[in-house]
Formats: structure tokens, C-alpha cells, sequence
């Protein structure tokens, strides 16, 4: 059984009750507490010496000190009863350990440097939590809710304001458009319920086609799916049929089925908040950092939820996954020669972890290994 700490002596100190000019010469004594130590004060200069007992919430208790940093003179509050002066800070500390104080973590942290590095490494780890796990699970949640009504307005918006600045009318043959979206009606028929991220939402999937940004497709909240006429001829000049292009359009299918558009606004603002709770008032800097890291590192797990969408959809169509590998490599200029060997080579470059989309070599693997031997995200 442990052995009580032995009562410290008695601090002598000065009183300024608040009510005189002239301090009064006073005696102090620290006794253990329910809640913590209790201060006993005894005034000496009265022809009756008086005494009062002061509990631990009357009581503002300065701050501990490290080793080394000990001050010259303490000033302890008694809240509507003044304040006492002691010019004995060693005898403070001792009366204080005596008493059972126990230093609160914010004291800890600012007298012991493995208290401190220990609290910054617990922070540290649970930012990186948040921000790995916590962020994209809540947005994930917080997007169910989100009506498809916003998102068909925001996709209309959005559209528009894509066609004034980069994109123009469509020069591919009309007929060629019709056959694309009469395949791209049959691989939405093929849409199980298992593959729906969200079973209550039913977005309203249109095709359309555009000229500019290149060989490109893109997806917009709420089923709005756009394909350039340079990612149809880049297809015919690479002799792919219409199963490369098939697959591209499955994977934006992804896109919209997992709500990656409105989880990504999700998403920033959630680490908006998370980073503003952490760091403080530097708004300018929480908004630079979450646009930043929402643009990186969930983009890519968005890509990666989409190649593993669509492989699972083309599957169910019975189409292949290997075209559209071919594609992705054809258009970042790369022979099909070269994906195997730069896969298994590592496949990811500095430039990858700045890029919003996974490495090209390692989707292109997994896309010719298909749904068999491919690693799907959750």
C-alpha cells in the first residue's frame, strides 16, 4: 500500500485582499482535496490570528514551470478575495506535489519536451487520418444526401459555361453518334444493383458529343457524360473498335454511380473544416491545402473506383477491358509493348503523386488483367 506524501511546511507569503492598501503577512498550507489541493490561508499581523480555506475552484492557479525556469515571485488569484504574493517558488512546487496536484496536459506539455512531441505525433497521426479515411467516408455519407436536382442544375451550369470556353459543336457524322449512343443505352441496361454505390439514385444519363480538349471524356453530376471527336478518331487511327471507346464511357458511368463530382465538392468542404478545427484561423491556408490535397490524392481514388467499375460493367456486358487499356496507352504515348514491362517496373513516378490520376502503365495492367485479378477498392 502507498504511502501518503508527507505535508509540505507552511509558505510564508503577503495578501492583498483587495480592500486595503497595505499587504497583510499571511501563512499558507496546501491540503489534499476532493477535487484537487485546497489552499489554507492564515493571517499572522491580526491581534486574532484568522484563517480561511480556500478550495480548489476558488482558486486560479498559476501555471507549473520546467526545471531551470522557476520564477522569481508567484502571484496566486483568490478570486473575490484578492491575491497572494509568494517569494518562495521552490516551496510552491513542493507544497503543490505534496497536496496530490497533478499537472493538467497543457502543463505537462509545456515542462516536459517527450510530453510535447508525443501530443504533436498523436495530432499529426489523427490529421492524417481524417484526412485518409474520416474525410472521404464522410463525404461519401454526405452525398446521399444531396439532391439529384442540384446536381442537374450544377451540370447544366457547368456545361455551358465548358462549351463557351473550350469545347465546340460536334463534326462527327450523325450517324456515327447514334451508334455510340445506342451501345452506350445497352451498357447502361447491363447497370446491376449491385453496382450502384448509392440504390436510390437514379441519375439521368445523357451522351453528348463535343470538338476540343483534345481526345477526352468527362462525366457531370447527374448523368450529363460528354466524349470529344478526337477521342473517337485517336480509337480508329489505333485500329480499337468501339469497345475501347465502350469501356472509357463505363468508366464515367463510375463517375457519376459513386457521385464522385459532388463528393469531391464534399470532400473539400469537410477537410475545409477539419483543417480549420486543427489549425486555427489561417483560412487562406486551409483553403489552399484542401483544394490541393482533394485534388490529388482523392481524385486518384476516385479513378481507381472507376477503372474497378468499369471493369466490373463490361464484364456483365461481356465486352473486353483490354481496348480501352490500349487507348489510355496510345493516348499517353505509349505502345502497347510498354505496358507490361513499365507496370511491373514500378509504374509510378515522382510526377504521379502530383498527378490527379493514377499511373497509366498500372491502369492499363489491371484493365488487360480484368475483373479477375483486379484489386477493387471498397
Amino acid at each position: 500500500m502507498a504511502t501518503p506524501p508527507k505535508p509540505a511546511a507552511p509558505i510564508r507569503a503577503k495578501w492583498f485582499n483587495g480592500r486595503h492598501s497595505r499587504a497583510r503577512e499571511v501563512m499558507i498550507a496546501l491540503e489534499p482535496g476532493p477535487r484537487g489541493p485546497a489552499l489554507h490561508l492564515h493571517v499572522l499581523d491580526l491581534p486574532h490570528a484568522a484563517s480561511r480555506r480556500f478550495e480548489y475552484g476558488e482558486v486560479e492557479w498559476p501555471p507549473l514551470w520546467s526545471a531551470g525556469r522557476a520564477p522569481e515571485r508567484i502571484t496566486v488569484a483568490l478570486r473575490d478575495h484578492g491575491s497572494v504574493e509568494i517569494d518562495q517558488p521552490q516551496a510552491w512546487q513542493l507544497a503543490l506535489a505534496a497536496a496530490g496536484a497533478r499537472p493538467s496536459l497543457a502543463q505537462r506539455m509545456q515542462t516536459r519536451w517527450p510530453v510535447l512531441l508525443g501530443v504533436l505525433l498523436l495530432a499529426v497521426a489523427g490529421l492524417l487520418a481524417f484526412y485518409r479515411w474520416g474525410t472521404p467516408w464522410a463525404a461519401a455519407q454526405l452525398s446521399r444526401h444531396v439532391p439529384l436536382a442540384w446536381e442537374l442544375s450544377l451540370s447544366q451550369q457547368a456545361l455551358a459555361q465548358i462549351d463557351q470556353a473550350w469545347l465546340k459543336p460536334s463534326q462527327l457524322d450523325p450517324q456515327r453518334q447514334a451508334e455510340l449512343r445506342t451501345q452506350f443505352t445497352e451498357l447502361l441496361a447491363r447497370l446491376s444493383p449491385q453496382l450502384k454505390r448509392y440504390p436510390a439514385y437514379a441519375p439521368r444519363y445523357e451522351l453528348h458529343f463535343r470538338r476540343g480538349m483534345g481526345p477526352n471524356a468527362f462525366a457531370l453530376p447527374g448523368g450529363t457524360l460528354v466524349m470529344t471527336d478526337e477521342l473517337v478518331e485517336t480509337a480508329a487511327k489505333q485500329g480499337l473498335g468501339d469497345d475501347a471507346l465502350l469501356g472509357v464511357l463505363a468508366h464515367e458511368i463510375g463517375h457519376v454511380e459513386h457521385r464522385h463530382g459532388t463528393r469531391l465538392v464534399v470532400e473539400q468542404g469537410v477537410l475545409n473544416v477539419g483543417l480549420g478545427l486543427a489549425l486555427g484561423d489561417v483560412s487562406s491556408l486551409v483553403s489552399m491545402t484542401s483544394t490541393v490535397l482533394t485534388g490529388l490524392a482523392y481524385r486518384r481514388q476516385h479513378e481507381n473506383e472507376s477503372d474497378c467499375f468499369a471493369l466490373q460493367l463490361m464484364t456483365l456486358a461481356q465486352r473486353p477491358t483490354a481496348p480501352m487499356a490500349d487507348l489510355l496507352l496510345g493516348m499517353s504515348g505509349r505502345g502497347k509493348a510498354t505496358a507490361e514491362p513499365a507496370a511491373k517496373a514500378g509504374g509510378s513516378t515522382m510526377g504521379d503523386w502530383f498527378s490527379t490520376h493514377p499511373a497509366t502503365p498500372e491502369r492499363a495492367e489491371r484493365l488487360k488483367a480484368g475483373l479477375g485479378a483486379a484489386t477493387c477498392p471498397g
